[in-house]
């Protein structure tokens, strides 16, 4: 919001009324990640967000590739302008556990986005892992997946070390629409 002649407002945070002269960028749908909103309960498939994606519509489930075994998909909350993950169609919660046409197609899927995002995006790097277990920083600990985050030279700045927000410049719905487009 903002004053009357379009300036941001100065918001009082400090608990005592003085204003702290800094500006707010809201960001309420993270609130629903921070909340734990969709997480499954449990380890059953049944629950598992990444297991009912796959009945969906693709664009409906920002679904970018099918393959064999694994699909892509774009993160619903995602670090990076085409944060997306290479999940396994199998509910089956540790990389060891993977069968090894399993395995291979994880790693041919995580190239294939690679190459994707940087013809679509001009990506400087990326960071590619998995967190295996709750303890690891799983949000989904039950059903593996790997991220694929596209980096920028300056995309760590002020931002999200100060206020703790990430400015994302594109809609997942386009992000997806082009992502998929370029598969």
């Amino acid at each position: 919001m903002g004053s009357e002649d379009g300036a941001p407002e100065v918001v009082a945070q400090d608990g005592v009324g003085v204003e702290d002269q800094l500006q707010r960028l809201w960001t309420p749908h993270r609130l629903a990640y921070i909340k734990g909103e969709n997480k499954p309960e449990g380890d059953e498939p049944q629950g598992c967000p990444f297991c009912r994606l796959v009945d969906m519509d693709d664009e409906a489930a920002l679904i970018l590739a099918r393959g064999k075994s694994v699909y892509a998909v774009l993160n619903l909350y995602p670090y990076n302008p085409g944060h997306l993950m290479v999940v396994p169609y199998r509910h089956v919660a540790d990389y060891t556990e993977l069968t090894v046409e399993e395995t291979v197609e994880v790693a041919e899927f995580t190239q294939h986005a690679m190459s994707v995002v940087r013809s679509v995006s001009g990506a400087h790097g990326f960071n590619i892992g998995m967190n295996q277990g709750v303890i690891a920083g799983a949000g989904i600990a039950a059903h593996l997946h790997q991220h694929v985050v596209p980096r920028w030279g300056g995309d760590a700045n002020f931002m999200p070390v100060v206020g703790h927000t990430k400015v994302l410049p594109q809609l997942l719905g386009e992000t997806r629409e082009l992502l998929a487009s370029a598969w």
